[in-house]
């Protein structure tokens, strides 16, 4: 194998032109810096050197060596730094996804928090609707919608964060835009927005509740996101029924009224990678996601604008 402190000594002889440069820039004699070349000569098998006057040149192999070397350097250095940092309590790197819903609402506070306490960390927001197949390009923190009691994986971990019930959001003029509450089976004749182009899973929970409630709901206009059903909604087009996260911030014009009897609702989960778990940076990213689902939204009545 080779040895890495020989390829940092080799590297330094490269960028300086001699050894005796290289002993100087890096604190070493002449002659332990010439033992290091030799040795790593002869565990390569290659000459890595040529004399070029009173200096040394990297013969063709040593040019190559050299560029990997470069490298492998690099990589080494961002795992000392990993090191370093968690010596310290801290982690270099977080990965984080979420949905489109969590991001609006959620993940202004959650990032503000992370980086007040932990400003070091470097933060990789990721919008995922679904937990990709592949360990290798799973986040280290992930915040979805599943059942109760799902399985995350072999060396992933999931909390229940909140369940987030459903409302209706009705234009202002409405006959129901006075409620407190509906119940769903009240909704049937409406003209209803869609607001779920992916068909996922939080669209398929409303639809459970409709055929509870003995109906399936006649969608007249297909949105592609909660905030164009809303815009929707506000122009009288028809009414939709999406999550109360997703009813963070209504436009003006609209209602939201509780659905009841039943009330769809989806259960917010964090799925955590087993191997940081321990790390401040997710343990603040943990707390601050509960602390955001304290202060989530709930259903009320009233005209907004």
């Amino acid at each position: 194998m080779l040895d890495v402190h020989r390829l940092r000594v080799f590297r330094s002889v490269v960028a300086s032109g001699s050894v005796q440069a290289a002993a100087a820039n890096l604190g070493y004699t002449p002659s332990a810096v010439s033992q290091h070349l030799t040795a790593l000569q002869r565990e390569t098998g290659l000459t890595l050197l040529a004399r070029a006057g009173r200096g040394l040149r990297p013969t063709a192999a040593g040019h190559a060596l050299a560029a990997e070397a470069d490298r492998v350097l690099a990589r080494v250095g961002a795992a000392e730094s990993l090191i370093a940092d968690l010596r310290t309590g801290r982690t270099g790197s977080l990965s984080i996804a979420y949905f489109a819903s969590v991001g609006e609402a959620w993940m202004p506070l959650v990032v503000r928090r992370i980086l007040t306490e932990l400003p070091g960390v470097r933060i990789d927001l990721q919008l995922r609707e679904h937990i990709p197949d592949s360990r290798e390009e799973r986040a280290d923190v992930q915040v979805v919608v599943a059942d109760p009691g799902f399985e995350p994986g072999t060396g992933f971990t999931a909390q229940h964060i909140v369940d987030d019930p459903y409302v209706a959001v009705l234009p202002a003029g409405h006959p129901l835009a006075g409620h407190d509450e509906v119940d769903l089976a009240e909704l049937a004749e409406e003209r209803w927005v869609d607001n779920d182009f992916a068909r996922g899973w939080c669209r398929a929970k409303l639809l459970e509740a409709c055929t509870a409630a003995g109906f399936s709901p006649a969608f007249r206009v297909e949105a592609h996101d909660y905030r164009t059903a809303l815009a929707f909604v506000a122009a009288g087009i028809g009414l939709t029924v999406l999550p109360a996260l997703g009813a963070a911030h209504l436009p003006d014009g609209v209602t939201p009224i509780r659905v009841v009897r039943p009330t769809p609702i989806r259960s917010i989960h964090v799925v955590v990678h087993d191997a940081v778990a321990h790390t401040p940076a997710v343990r603040t990213t943990i707390t601050a996601l509960r602390e955001a689902a304290d202060v989530m939204p709930r259903a009320r009545s009233g005209t907004r604008g």
